[in-house]
């Protein structure tokens, strides 16, 4: 069984070892001159980070691998976790790869990138179906009931799977926001999981590999706070939208994804919302999405649009923990 301190060591080996590839990492992205672009039509206080080593991703990846290989805990749900992980994250170091180190702007083509994430949305689909604690079955959060889905699971939950790993995608456009608040969701399935061991063997390893995902964040947190030293990347965003996606599948909590990672829902809301409606009148609805975007337009500064996201983020997390 994994216990309280098993799951404190996965966390401090897997901050230790984000926290030290940095200085380790980002001069190696340096002379590879792996830097990102900035959007023109951006804010003009992100032009001074054009140039900024992106692809970091990778960073939180080896902090995520060493810690559970360490930990020598060994089950189908953490290495299904860290596959899904490795899947999506492939597509975005691709994509990374094609655009900052082959110079391609466009990177993978929109069809390459939806075909690739459906493809693991439906296989990450089709394991839920199959291994889960309860197979078909969702939890409803606050009202203590379930629903079983049955044949509808697979088509639902893979439209689910392609939204939240795009949502946590676009998530990640401020120093530091993507992170921190990964950080916190991951934390937040970290504690109910190990809230809810007792009662299937399954639980201890969505424990273990969701601290092993949020102590690799909090140590890359280090080297991507304002001023961001190195940007995650499509790397490390797609890689994140995975293991969320895996972990709230394997542990049948898929509608709790709207509660804890409300921002995430929220980001990738404001952009349906903004293109929708700019097709419709020619008008927008933000001054500019993702709607991280728009609070920046309207003159708040980053560290205070990612602080308030943070906090945000944690009273979602809390509500969320205490749904189920």
């Amino acid at each position: 069984m994994v216990g309280n301190g098993q799951i404190i060591r996965v966390i401090i080996v897997s901050f230790l070892i984000s926290l030290f590839l940095g200085p380790v990492v980002i001069p190696l992205l340096k002379r590879l001159k792996v830097g990102q672009s900035i959007r023109e039509e951006g804010p003009k206080s992100h032009y001074r980070k054009s140039g900024t080593p992106t692809m970091g991703g990778v960073i939180i990846i080896l902090g995520i691998l060493i810690s559970v290989i360490t930990s020598r805990y060994f089950t189908r749900e953490v290495w299904a976790v860290i596959f899904f992980m490795m899947a999506f994250g492939a597509i975005g170091f691709i994509d990374d790869y094609i655009k900052v180190v082959l110079r391609r702007n466009l990177g993978l083509r929109a069809y390459q990138k939806i075909i690739g994430q459906l493809i693991f949305s439906i296989l990450l689909a089709w394991y839920g179906s199959k291994y889960s604690v309860m197979g078909t079955t969702l939890v409803i959060p606050f009202f203590n009931a379930y629903i079983d889905l049955g044949v509808l699971y697979i088509p639902f939950v893979t439209f689910v799977i392609i939204g939240l790993v795009n949502a946590v995608n676009l998530t990640d456009g401020l120093d530091g926001l993507n992170t921190g608040v990964t950080l916190i969701v991951m934390a937040a399935f970290s504690l109910i999981a190990n809230s809810l061991k007792e009662t299937h063997p399954i639980y201890e390893g969505i424990a273990l590999v969701s601290a092993a995902v949020s102590g690799s964040c909090l140590g890359f947190l280090k080297h991507n706070a304002n001023p961001a030293k190195v940007f995650m990347g499509d790397t490390g965003s797609l890689a994140l939208g995975g293991a969320v996606s895996a972990v709230a599948v394997i542990t049948n909590t898929v509608l709790l994804i709207p509660i804890i990672g409300g921002i995430y829902f929220a980001e990738a809301l404001s952009v349906i919302i903004q293109v929708l409606h700019y097709k419709r009148t020619k008008r927008r609805v933000f001054k500019m999405a993702p709607i991280h975007h728009h609070f920046e337009m309207c003159g708040w500064k980053e560290t205070k649009v990612v602080g308030v996201f943070w906090v945000v983020t944690l009273i979602l997390a809390f509500i969320g923990i205490y749904s189920i």
